[in-house]
């Protein structure tokens, strides 16, 4: 059983367009399969899952269709929080996103931080695997000058220790697998850096239409698989 699960919500649009409706019906339906999925988790003893909600492509959506998404996002946000039955920790570029909003998130985060028990969520939100790669250079290039390294020593001496204890996840054990929805196979830059071992997993169905069945199957095909982490 993996320990951490990423998944990369995809098809909310397209299932909502199957039925003729919004794209805002849509978000809001693959809202909705939110708690639902992490009771599985809570159910199955996995740990940790990091959802990917909102890319930082996402935000180049048209302004009405972005609000309404952003909406959707926050009112999802707490009443996860509201439940009182994970920590939840939002990762992603919350600078990119109106103040307003990224305020109600940094808040619900505050609310449950205290939890214990039950599976522990990273929600993505603003989230681009490229921008959190660039993050963690930054800031491991700031803390070396703070300290007094000259750039020389700073080239000689960095290395992917230095970077990963600065990624959005530092200090979380990275994905042992990563679930996409939506028959779409590729990551989109989801969680490039930690990745790197993971397995992947590809579901036919749109995330509102994703059923537990679903998810067991892809920790079937998880179980099959022969880690072998690189080596």
């Amino acid at each position: 059983m993996p320990r951490h699960v990423g998944v990369i919500l995809d098809g909310n649009r397209r299932w909502a367009r199957a039925f003729g409706e919004s794209a805002v019906t849509g978000h809001r339906r693959g809202a909705d399969k939110i708690a639902e999925f992490l009771s599985w988790c809570d159910e199955l003893g996995i740990e940790l899952a990091t959802l990917w909600m909102l890319s930082t492509d996402n935000l180049s959506r048209s302004s009405e269709e972005l609000e309404a998404l952003l909406n959707v996002i926050e009112d999802v946000i707490n009443e996860l929080a509201d439940a009182g039955r994970w920590q939840i920790r939002v990762v992603g570029r919350l600078d990119l996103l109106p103040e307003s909003v990224a305020t109600a998130l940094r808040r619900a985060e505050e609310k449950c931080a205290d939890i214990e028990g039950g599976v522990t969520v990273n929600v993505a939100v603003g989230y681009g695997g490229r921008h959190e790669i660039a993050d963690a250079v930054r800031a491991v290039l700031r803390e070396s000058l703070e300290r007094g390294d000259d750039l020389g020593h700073i080239a000689d001496t960095i290395d992917v220790e230095h970077i990963a204890a600065h990624l959005y996840t530092r200090g979380q054990p990275d994905p042992d697998l990563v679930i996409r929805t939506s028959g779409e196979q590729r990551l989109s830059g989801f969680l490039m850096w930690q990745s790197a071992h993971s397995e992947f997993y590809f579901c036919e169905a749109h995330w509102p239409e994703f059923r537990r069945v679903d998810f067991l199957r892809a920790l079937r095909s998880y179980s099959l698989r022969e880690r072998r982490l690189g080596r």
